[in-house]
């Protein structure tokens, strides 16, 4: 049996447009050779020449929020209470048996950008693709924001997951779910041209504030997601342990066995 792990996450840099502009990580970096000062402060009488070509180590310092880069989201950042009340647990308090599941794929790639998926969007692409929900499956979204990931407009396209939809995922057991795009609601921009025609405040975040209903977590800016079939994989998305956090970073991936393409479950 052969084993195929595909990387569904993006990596941090100084660089890449993948946030609001101030949003995105600060890496400053120290090469082998420039950082040799910090290694001689450690071993006093050591000098240059005696480290292996001259060089120290190399190191990193990042100023990063958690939700920069693919990141799990807690039921604590959505809102400080969950099932209907009770208090929100955050990501170092996330069940780990949440973050290692059966993974199945919908592919929303067709919609408009600023779409918001229904109900009945979800019930009718798990038609198409042949799968019952099973409690714990981990459902990831493909849109088009990830053919966007790059590119300056990355933040304002791709589509989000309404309410209803996301309450029908929970309602049958889902836990963690994620998507490619920068949120999983529908872009800042389009959410705010709707609030702006409808004055209606129910429609702000209204996938993320489902979770005040059914504590659930979902996956954001995930990547690579046209490399998935739509189901036959694992994922593994354990998150950071950051107490007391709304987030953890995560290098989500997921995993095809060969040979078992739909029984990847962990019973």
């Amino acid at each position: 049996m052969s084993r195929k792990i595909i990387d569904i996450s993006i990596a941090l840099d100084n660089d890449t447009p993948a946030d609001q502009p101030g949003f995105g990580p600060v890496i400053e970096y120290q090469d082998p050779k420039s950082n040799v000062p910090e290694i001689l402060r450690f071993f006093p009488g050591l000098t240059v020449d005696q480290l292996p070509g001259g060089e120290g180590w190399g190191n990193e310092t990042v100023k990063l929020r958690t939700h920069s880069g693919t990141h799990l989201d807690a039921p604590y950042h959505y809102h400080t209470t969950m099932d209907k009340g009770q208090r929100a647990i955050t990501i170092d308090e996330v069940p780990l048996e949440w973050c290692f599941q059966r993974g199945i794929k919908l592919d929303f790639r067709h919609f408009p950008d600023g779409y918001v998926v229904s109900a009945k969007d979800v019930e009718d692409e798990l038609k198409r693709i042949k799968h019952e929900l099973r409690p714990l499956d981990i459902v990831l979204i493909n849109t088009r924001a990830g053919s966007r990931f790059g590119h300056p407009d990355y933040i304002d396209v791709g589509i989000g997951m309404g309410r209803e939809a996301t309450l029908y995922l929970l309602e049958r057991g889902v836990r963690v779910t994620g998507i490619d795009a920068w949120g999983w609601d529908a872009p800042f921009k389009f959410m705010a041209q709707r609030y702006a025609e409808t004055k209606d405040p129910s429609i702000i975040w209204e996938g993320h504030r489902a979770g005040m209903e059914i504590g659930y977590c979902h996956l954001e800016k995930l990547h690579n997601l046209d490399a998935l079939p739509a189901k036959g994989f694992q994922v593994s998305c354990f998150p950071v342990k950051i107490r007391g956090g709304s987030a953890g970073w995560t290098r989500a991936v997921a995993i095809i066995d060969d040979g078992r393409p739909d029984e990847l479950i962990l019973d």
